[in-house]
């Protein structure tokens, strides 16, 4: 059964809002998701709904938005200097588009990723929500296996194995 340091497989199905939703995502036909319970690597919300689960065993059930990435913070927004996307002195345009997600980091070194919404002539505007903040979710699917975690799953926080290395 599923639960904490359990490693589980599963494939599903995630559309917006509930089942007849828009597909955002989805498992079959290829490879499981495969993960550890219990350490904070997934939504909890989604975590709760799996709990207590076995091999074999489907499910179903919707996430709100707000227990799911949260709802969209407009102070995420924000308006950068476009000279910090230059290289070698000019602009990389096929880069820079609206609709394209950058990795960027922050003063602190912390990883991001944001969306270009706007550019102008002298910033780019980018939202660094999530970009399935302020969406309900809805998941559907099967668990494909549930095993003891490793010590190295356990000392790495995360799935190690054949073919179940996640990094």
């Amino acid at each position: 059964m599923i639960a904490k340091n359990k490693v589980v497989s599963l494939n599903y199905r995630l559309t917006k809002s509930d089942a007849s939703g828009e597909l955002i995502e989805e498992t079959y036909g290829s490879q499981p998701m495969t993960f550890l319970y219990g350490v904070g690597m997934m939504i909890p919300k989604f975590e709760a709904e799996l709990q207590g689960k076995s091999k074999a065993e489907k499910f179903s059930f919707g996430i709100a938005a707000e227990q799911a990435y949260g709802l969209n913070n407009p102070e995420m927004v924000v308006d950068l200097p476009l000279n910090i996307f230059e290289n070698e002195g000019k602009i990389d345009y096929s880069i820079i588009k609206i609709g394209n997600m950058l990795p960027m980091q922050d003063n602190e070194g912390n990883h991001l990723h944001g969306i270009i919404k706007e550019i102008s002539d002298n910033t780019v505007k980018m939202d660094f929500n999530h970009p399935l903040s302020s969406q309900d979710l809805y998941f559907e699917g099967e668990i494909v296996d549930v095993r003891e975690a490793t010590a190295e799953d356990l000392q790495h926080g995360h799935v190690h194995g054949p073919e179940d290395h996640h990094h």
